[in-house]
């Protein structure tokens, strides 16, 4: 599977549980970490753990292995990593809070504006 399809296989699952204010920044030659950061929030603690277990199930129905998922049973700050990409699904007041995408300011966004409906 291409990181590109990984990328838009996210950013459809969060789309189709109702995610809010879904973005991707290419990390490519700034992180490490991953190519790519999928960042978007819910309102609401089930919204939350909605969105990210969407987010697993999709990717391992495509036969990628889901490396590891933080945060779901406190649901603020939710990662999924699966390697090239890592999902960060947030509870809306904390993702006002941390604002990755001003830390991460200097990462071009992606448009995956064909993916959300």
């Amino acid at each position: 599977m291409t990181e590109k399809t990984l990328l838009n296989t996210a950013v459809k699952a969060a789309d189709d549980k109702r995610a809010e204010d879904i973005i991707a920044l290419n990390m490519k030659g700034i992180s490490l970490i991953a190519d790519y950061f999928v960042i978007c929030h819910g309102n609401s603690d089930k919204q939350v753990q909605a969105i990210a277990r969407e987010i697993k199930e999709k990717a391992e129905e495509l036969g990628h292995t889901v490396k590891r998922m933080e945060g779901f049973d406190e649901a603020r700050w939710i990662l999924v990593d699966l390697g090239d990409v890592v999902a960060h699904v947030f509870h809306k007041d904390e993702r006002n809070y941390y604002n990755l995408e001003r830390l991460w300011g200097d990462a071009p966004s992606e448009n995956v504006q064909r993916e959300l409906s």
